[in-house]
């Protein structure tokens, strides 16, 4: 199958490359190659290529920023969305894009589902609902897969803070009072694969296996680093100068996922000591 990756340089995109890469021709465009804010860039990559799938990795990911940069924000991940589902459209591709747990106001206090009613409580989980919509209203032919906490190879994620901090200072404070389920970018790669191989269509949620509080987290990737000699200091999230209040509880269930591809995500403890001591292979 020919398929255009976009954001191939990212964090997940990277993993996509390398997952979809064995099986498929695969295509990677990225900043600077082409402008996702642009309707017309995005039909000419795609009449290029001329993929059968294309898969947005693309995103404006910064949570605190989107915040204050509202226009940026909604231009790649509401408007952006559009123009990728048109140019798919055009072309006769299904595209496959990726969404967040933020699109939920995390008070239901059980696993989402994907049928449950999105209330975003920033501007980050708005600009994504809002590329969700002009996903599903402009393109039948799609795969909208939500995803949460995603840690991966490449770029910053909360666990090479964790490490690097942990370096530098003698205490950590973290959250306890956020909890999710980490994701290795690697896992939702291959995840996606399965998805794209078995021509699944509609919304999925997808992450690792398992809950967890971010302190929680925090104290599992010191362990499994071997980094000694650190405290871990639970607080609030009220203690944090954010600008984005983010959902106390974004847990997604997987249930729909796994009826789809009878295949069940590893745990999140069990990914993450895999990416930690760089047994980051392909699971198949």
């Amino acid at each position: 199958m020919k398929i255009l990756v976009m954001g191939h340089k990212g964090m997940l995109g990277s993993d996509l490359m390398d997952v979809l890469g064995r099986g498929h021709e695969v295509t990677g465009v990225d900043v600077g190659e082409f402008d996702i804010t642009s309707g017309t860039d995005c039909a000419r990559v795609v009449r290029e290529f001329r993929p059968e799938a294309v898969v947005n990795a693309a995103a404006y990911t910064d949570v605190d920023g989107c915040e204050t940069h509202r226009d940026a924000c909604f231009a790649v991940n509401a408007d952006g969305v559009r123009n990728v589902a048109e140019a798919c459209r055009a072309a006769g591709a299904k595209a496959v894009h990726y969404s967040t747990d933020y699109v939920f106001d995390g008070t239901k206090g059980d696993p989402y589902l994907e049928e449950d009613p999105c209330r975003p409580i920033n501007a980050y989980g708005e600009s994504k609902r809002r590329g969700e919509e002009a996903l599903v209203e402009t393109l039948e032919r799609h795969v909208l897969i939500r995803t949460a906490w995603l840690y991966g190879r490449q770029g910053k994620n909360f666990v090479k803070a964790i490490l690097a901090k942990a370096r530098d200072e003698g205490t950590l404070r973290v959250v306890d009072d956020q909890v999710g389920s980490p994701t290795f970018t690697l896992d939702l790669a291959q995840a996606t694969k399965l998805l794209i191989e078995r021509d699944c269509l509609g919304t999925y949620h997808v992450t690792n296996r398992g809950v967890c509080s971010w302190y929680d987290f925090a104290r599992r990737i010191l362990e499994y680093a071997q980094v000694a000699g650190v405290t871990v200091v639970p607080i609030p999230s009220s203690e944090l100068d954010r600008k984005a209040r983010r959902p106390a509880y974004s847990v997604l269930s997987n249930r729909k996922f796994m009826e789809a591809t009878q295949k069940t995500m590893r745990p999140w403890q069990v990914a993450l000591n895999d990416y930690l001591t760089g047994q980051s292979h392909i699971h198949r």
